[in-house]
C-alpha cells in the first residue's frame, strides 16, 4: 500500500482522496492475488511437479532391469573400484548425489576414491511386481563382476542390508564395508518404525500391496512417512512455504529437497513384503537364517574391514541397529570403525555438516583398502 506522503498529484485534492485509498486496496489486492497464484504454483511445483535428478555428471556404465549402474570416476582412476548402493526403499538415488557442493558422490570423489560408481534403482513398473530379493541381489552382483569382481561397498540406509548380503554370500568379492544408516539388527532399538512394524500385521501390507495391483506404491510409503511427523509435513511446510514465496534461496534449497522428497518410486510387491515378512518381522538376517542365492546368510563370513554410521536422533534406523554389525559380523575388532553423528537420517547422507565433516574421513578410509 503506498505510504501517506506518497500521494499522486492527481489525487492531493482530498476530494479525492477516497479515490487514492480505493487505489491503494486494489494495487494491495493485486499484490495479495499475485502472492497467492505463486504460492499455490510453487506447492503443485514441490508436490510432484519437479522430477529428481542426480547433481553430477556421470555416465552410465550398465543399463539393467532393476538398475543403471553410474560412473562417477575421474579420469584414468586407480585402485579397487567403490560402488556406492543407494537404498532401494521408496526414494530415488538422488540421495547420494543430491545436489551441487551437497552431494556425497562429489565428496568421496574429492576424497581420493578412485573408481567410483552409483546403483541407481529403477522404479518398478507393474511387470516387475514378482521380483524378489535374489533378482535384485542377481543384478548387484552383475555390477560388481563387471567392476573386476572385488568392490569396495557403501551401503546407504536399505542399500546396506543388501551390501551386508553380498557380502556374507561373497566375502571374497567385498574388499571393505560402509553401513551408513543401515539396519543390519531389525529389532535392535526402541525407534518408532520398528514399533509400527511389528504392531501392524502383515495383512496389513498386503493390503497395501493389493491396492497397488501388486506394486508397493510410492505414494502410500510417502504417506507413511510423513504420518511419523503429520505436524510438520500437512501444516508446518505450507506455512513456511507462504512465508519464504519470495525469497529465492529459500525456494531453491527446498526445491531441491522436495525434487527427491516428493517423487517416491514403487517397488514390486513381492520384494516388499519378502523384506517386511523376512528381514523386519522375523530378522532373519541377524539371526543367520536368511536364505538369499541359494545360500544361508551368516554375518559372521564378512570379515573385510568395516565402516560402521549411525545418526545420533536416527528415528529411521537407530544407532543399536547399525552398531548391531560389530557383533554380528566376523571382522576383527581392530578393523572396525564405529562412529555417531549430530542429526537424523536423511542427514547421514545428504546434510551438508556431515558432508564436509565425517564423510571426508570415510574417503581417506576407503582409499586406505587399496
Amino acid at each position: 500500500m503506498s505510504k501517506p506522503n506518497s500521494i499522486t498529484p492527481q489525487f492531493s485534492v482530498p476530494f479525492f482522496w477516497p479515490m487514492q485509498l480505493a487505489a491503494d486496496m486494489a494495487e494491495q489486492g493485486l499484490e495479495l492475488t499475485a502472492r497467492n497464484v505463486k504460492f499455490l504454483d510453487e506447492e503443485l511445483r514441490l508436490h510432484g511437479g519437479i522430477k529428481p535428478r542426480l547433481a553430477t555428471a556421470h555416465s552410465v556404465r550398465l543399463k539393467l532391469r532393476t538398475l543403471d549402474l553410474c560412473d562417477y570416476s575421474a579420469p584414468n582412476p586407480s585402485g579397487i573400484p567403490t560402488l556406492v548402493n543407494a537404498p532401494y526403499a521408496g526414494h530415488t538415488s538422488m540421495i547420494a548425489d543430491y545436489h551441487e557442493g551437497q552431494s556425497l558422490m562429489q565428496t568421496l570423489k574429492a576424497g581420493g576414491v578412485g573408481p567410483l560408481f552409483l546403483a541407481d534403482w529403477h522404479s518398478a513398473t507393474p511387470d516387475m511386481k514378482d521380483l524378489e530379493v535374489d533378482q535384485y541381489l542377481g543384478d548387484f552382483l552383475a555390477c560388481i563382476d563387471d567392476l573386476g569382481g572385488r568392490v569396495n561397498l557403501v551401503g546407504l540406509c536399505q542399500g546396506g542390508w543388501m551390501a551386508a548380503m553380498l557380502a556374507a554370500r561373497f566375502p571374497h568379492k567385498v574388499a571393505s564395508l560402509v553401513l551408513a544408516g543401515s539396519p543390519i539388527d531389525t529389532h535392535a532399538g526402541h525407534g518408532p518404525l520398528v514399533k509400527m512394524v511389528k504392531q501392524s500385521p502383515m495383512s496389513f501390507y498386503e493390503e497395501l500391496v493389493a491396492a497397488g495391483d501388486g506394486l508397493m506404491l510410492g505414494k502410500f510409503m510417502l504417506a507413511g512417512w510423513k504420518n511419523m511427523h503429520p505436524e510438520q509435513h500437512y501444516v508446518q511446510e505450507h506455512i513456511d512455504l507462504y512465508e519464504h514465496i519470495d525469497d529465492p534461496v529459500w525456494l531453491s534449497k527446498t526445491e531441491a529437497f522436495e525434487r527427491w522428497y516428493e517423487n517416491p518410486l514403487d517397488l514390486p510387491g513381492r520384494w516388499y513384503l519378502q523384506v517386511i515378512d523376512q528381514l523386519f518381522k522375523r530378522n532373519l538376517l541377524a539371526k543367520g537364517e536368511y536364505v538369499a542365492l541359494g545360500r544361508t546368510l551368516k554375518l559372521k563370513d564378512i570379515t573385510c574391514p568395516l565402516y560402521l554410521l549411525a545418526g545420533e536422533s536416527d528415528d529411521i534406523t537407530t544407532a543399536p541397529q547399525v552398531f548391531a554389525a560389530e557383533h554380528l559380523c566376523g571382522t576383527p575388532p581392530a578393523q572396525i570403525q564405529k562412529r555417531t553423528v549430530p542429526g537424523g537420517h536423511v542427514g547421514l547422507f545428504m546434510g551438508a555438516r556431515t558432508l564436509k565433516e565425517t564423510w571426508p574421513e570415510i574417503a581417506a578410509w576407503i582409499a586406505r583398502q587399496g
